[in-house]
């Protein structure tokens, strides 16, 4: 047995973890996955939910002190706890490596690391593009460095994926020295755009025997953060998000996109603070600031108040706008593909996009959008619509797999 890698995504009260076989794979696709969960809550009311691969008849024991929770467990107590689980139990392998989701490389770090003391403090340099994100993403690392010193960790970033973009799409008009500096448009939730893309071409089409063209795509990542991106034969070529997570789409608690002039506005005729204004664009608008009532769109859905319906409907015009920017990027759009929390579950919010989405062919088929299929347009539609549950932690894990170096297995052959 090659051993294991442990895939992590950790967010501010949450912690998703996905265990893999090490072994050398083609693609992400063939991995062979051991388990996965989630622990979410951390710190106030921590919890554990045990996904696919978990077998308690099997290790009764093993999973039962998994289990065992206590309500205030914090990052660092649940990393050790799910340390302990893989390396008492007797059907895994020695774990390998652990790979993290990092959501900014900046301009420097556009494939994925082996981190160190000197690099990580460089990420972390990094935490006011992200502020959401990064800290989050990096304190999963230091708190493993003190339980395994030696245990190699890989960051696996999500601006990497759109380092292929053509430079004019990535250029702000500002003075050439901002350039220089790293002022440039990023993108972000790359592990899944690349994920959902390559699941899309290796497993999608080929099953549905789809003839029409699969060049020009356009992935909908909608989410508490929300992203589109322009894919050219499975390459980013454009994305909404730029310099910051913050920018494009409206979305659960962050704004989007703004006037520059209203941001200048805001901070000198409404005299408000920085730290402000940033609390109120990141943690305060889009979906909870429309409505005033939650930024989770399953309330939403469920409300009959009039301010949820009035921001459901600017959701969903400002993903029809964008898909029409980006598709005139690509000049045409071949696929729209569905993912993330509400791409994948909010079987209304798909079918109001594909509305907006006529003019470019899109028909829905609306028994199997409600059904959630994967195949949700309608016989005569001249664009795919898809829905494709994303697996950012696969990804991470076959990036992880990839950046170890080989050793023999029992036979003497060379494998990860």
């Amino acid at each position: 047995m090659s051993g294991e890698i442990l895939a992590i995504n950790s967010g501010s009260s949450s912690l998703k973890f996905a265990l893999f076989e090490a072994a050398h794979a083609e693609t992400p696709m063939g991995l062979t996955l051991r388990c996965r969960g989630q622990f979410s809550g951390l710190g106030d009311q921590a919890r554990l939910e045990l996904g696919a691969g978990f077998d308690e008849a099997a290790d009764e024991a093993c999973t039962a002190a998994l289990r065992n929770v206590p309500p205030l467990l914090g990052h660092p107590g649940a990393l050790a706890r799910l340390l302990e689980w893989i390396e008492a139990n007797p059907a895994l392998g020695d774990l390998r490596a652990v790979g993290h989701r990092v959501v900014h490389g900046g301009s420097r770090y556009r494939e994925p690391l082996r981190l160190d003391q000197a690099n990580l403090s460089q990420l972390e340099a990094l935490v006011s593009l992200a502020p959401l994100h990064q800290p989050h993403g990096l304190a999963p690392v230091r708190a493993l460095a003190g339980l395994r010193p030696t245990l190699p960790q890989i960051a696996c970033f999500d601006t990497a994926f759109h380092a292929t973009q053509p430079t004019v799409a990535q250029t702000f008009p500002l003075p050439r020295r901002f350039r220089e500096r790293g002022v440039i448009r990023y993108g972000f939730h790359g592990l899944s755009f690349d994920y959902v893309s390559r699941a899309l071409t290796e497993q999608v089409l080929p099953s549905y025997r789809q003839a029409m063209p699969s060049g020009r795509v356009i992935i909908a990542h909608l989410g508490n953060g929300a992203s589109l991106c322009a894919l050219r034969d499975g390459r980013s070529v454009a994305a909404t998000t730029g310099f910051t997570a913050l920018e494009g789409l409206m979305m659960g608690t962050r704004s989007g996109s703004l006037d520059p002039g209203l941001v200048l506005h805001l901070i000198l005729q409404e005299n408000l603070p920085a730290a402000a204004l940033q609390r109120m664009l990141y943690q305060e608008s889009g979906l909870l600031g429309v409505s005033g009532i939650s930024g989770d769109m399953r309330e939403l859905l469920a409300s009959r108040a009039p301010e949820a319906a009035e921001a459901i409907e600017l959701y969903v015009y400002r993903i029809v706008r964008e898909i029409g920017s980006l598709a005139a990027a690509l000049g045409g759009l071949d696929h729209l593909v569905f993912t993330a929390g509400i791409g994948e579950h909010a079987a209304p919010v798909r079918a109001a996009v594909a509305k907006g989405c006529e003019w470019l062919g899109a028909r829905l088929d609306a028994a199997a959008n409600a059904a959630h299929a994967t195949d949700i347009a309608a016989a005569d539609s001249g664009l795919g619509l898809w829905v494709i549950p994303t697996d950012e932690e696969r990804m991470i894990a076959w990036y992880t797999a990839a950046a170890l170096p080989l050793r023999p297995d029992s036979q003497g052959r060379q494998t990860k």
